[in-house]
Order: structure tokens, then sequence, then C-alpha cells
């Protein structure tokens, strides 16, 4: 009788086992696929009589790791949608072009936008600022860079940050529709191999409207977004720069900085004093996406108040 206990305790083990590991092994990382967390599976455990405390415990400590498992993947999940909502353009924006959204001074908005990167050292600071003032902000990126930096376009898409394209090489030429086409085609599928991220947001390296760039992203329904408050943090100094952003800024407005492209330690310098006399002003910050759908909600206010 000892020896059959002994036997039924070894299969129920052995069958825990293959089935967390069938759970944690197959039917999560299919889940994660899928978008959608299942439940878990309930173990099926053969009749015996009064398990001794050890094997109950070993049941728990499955069914412990398992739920943890979920609990994290789910986690993940909910952050990538996030990710995914910051750079959800609202459809009767795509095809545009886009300087400020309009906005009353009640819904006190500003955009901060990055260009150029992602960039090796002033990208991690910047991110590190935008943390601590929990602000997400829009950053505009070179294909080319990104392609260097993989792990440093993760790190600002994870931390829930808008993305935008700017083309692949950073360019002021004029490009036929060929020409292009590899530019951005190629930019916006590499954000979203790296990031998971479908960006509806292009930015032409310096603001060029006429080089059959922005023609090109319009056609293919992308937002060409500008900017309304120019920090010129490229070639001026850092008290300069932040007098630059707060002239120019009003609701609604998107401002225009650099992470990338050459040394941007002065915009480093200039952003956190830029962040606090803003909010003194009483700006909230948001992305580019989210001051649109701004926008859009405004609009649907005031068309329901006409009615």
């Amino acid at each position: 009788m000892k020896r059959l206990l002994r036997r039924q305790k070894k299969l129920i083990v052995a069958f825990l086992a293959a089935a967390g590991s069938f759970l944690l092994g197959v039917t999560l990382p299919m889940n994660l696929r899928a978008n959608q967390p299942a439940p878990p599976m309930q173990p099926q455990v053969l009749a015996v009589s009064s398990p001794e405390p050890k094997l109950i415990s070993n049941v728990s400590g499955i069914a412990g790791a398992i739920a943890h498992r979920v609990e994290v993947s789910q986690k993940a999940l909910a952050q990538q949608q996030e990710t995914r909502f910051q750079s959800s353009l609202p459809s009767q924006f795509k095809g545009t072009m886009l300087r400020q959204a309009k906005l009353d001074q009640q819904h006190k908005a500003i955009a901060l936008t990055f260009d150029d990167g992602p960039w090796p050292t002033t990208t991690r600071q910047i991110l590190e600022i935008l943390k601590k003032n929990n602000i997400k902000a829009t950053f505009f990126w070179v294909g080319r860079y990104l392609q260097t930096y993989p792990e440093l376009g993760k790190q600002v898409a994870s931390a829930g940050h808008a993305i935008g394209n700017h083309t692949w090489n950073h360019q002021y030429i004029k490009y036929n529709e060929d020409g292009a086409a590899r530019e951005i085609d190629r930019t916006s599928s590499l954000i979203e191999e790296v990031t998971g991220v479908k960006t509806s947001l292009f930015r032409p390296p310096g603001g060029i409207l006429n080089n059959g760039l922005a023609a090109y992203a319009q056609k293919k329904d992308y937002a060409v977004i500008m900017w309304s408050a120019d920090s010129l943090d490229w070639r001026t100094a850092t008290q300069s720069l932040m007098d630059n952003v707060m002239r120019q800024a009003n609701s609604g407005g998107i401002v225009l900085m650099h992470d990338g492209g050459g040394n941007r330690s002065r915009t480093v310098q200039a952003l956190p004093d830029i962040i606090a006399k803003l909010r003194k002003e009483g700006y909230k910050f948001v992305t580019v996406p989210e001051l649109l759908q701004m926008q859009e909600q405004a609009l649907k206010k005031q068309e329901t108040a006409q009615k």
C-alpha cells in the first residue's frame, strides 16, 4: 500500500511539473503574441488520499509562479498598449500639415518634441529629465541612428513617449517619389520593428516642405508635424534657447528641440528650467497625438453645443 501511494505521489508531481512547463513555455508566449493573456490552466490532479503538506506546498509554488508570470505579462501588454496610444492619431489629421493644435487658453497644453535621435548620452539624459518631471514627449527619429542605437529607441518607446518619422538620412535634397518612399518607408518599418509602434507622424528635416518628402508623407496619410516654438538649440546658448521657447509658447503649441544630431548639452542643461517656467505659467505637457486628440474633443464639444 505504501509503495502504491509513493508511486501515485510521483505521478502527481511529474504531471504538475509537465503542466506548469507547458503553460509557462508555450501558452503564455502564444498569448503574448495574441495580445490577450489566457486564464491559467487548472491542473488535473489524480485522486489520492490525504496528500502530505510538502506535496501541497509544491502545487502552491507552481501555481504562484504561473500567477506571477501572468501578472508580469499583463503589465507588459498594458505598457505596450499605452505606448501605441501615445503615438495614435485622430483620423481627421492624417494627411494634413500642422504647426500647432487649436486650443483655447483655458486648456493650456503644450507638446515638447525632440528631433534627430536616438543619440547616445543626450537621449538618455533627456529621458531622465522627462521621467523626473512625469512628462511624455514626442521624438522624431532618424532611421540610420535608430539602426545604430536600437536599445535607446526601445527605452524611449517603453517610457511611453510618442514616436515620429524624421527620414532615414536627414538630408536637405530634392527627392522623387521613389527616393522619398525609401527615406520614409524604411524608417517607419524600423520603428515598428524595434518598438512595435506604427507611427503616423512625420517631420521633414529642416522643416523643408517642397523637396518631395512632405508630399509623399501626406500621400501616405502621415500628419506632417511642424512647430510653433523653435528653441534654436542647435545654434544658441542655454539662456537664449530658453528665452526662445518662452517667448513663443502658447496653448496648443509644439516646441522644437533636439536630442541628437550633434552636441545637445545645452538642450539638456536648459530643459529643466524650460519645464519649470512653463509649469509656472500653467501649461500641461502632452504628446503631439494627445494634443491633437484634445483639439478633436474641443471641436466635438463645440458641435454638440451648437446643436
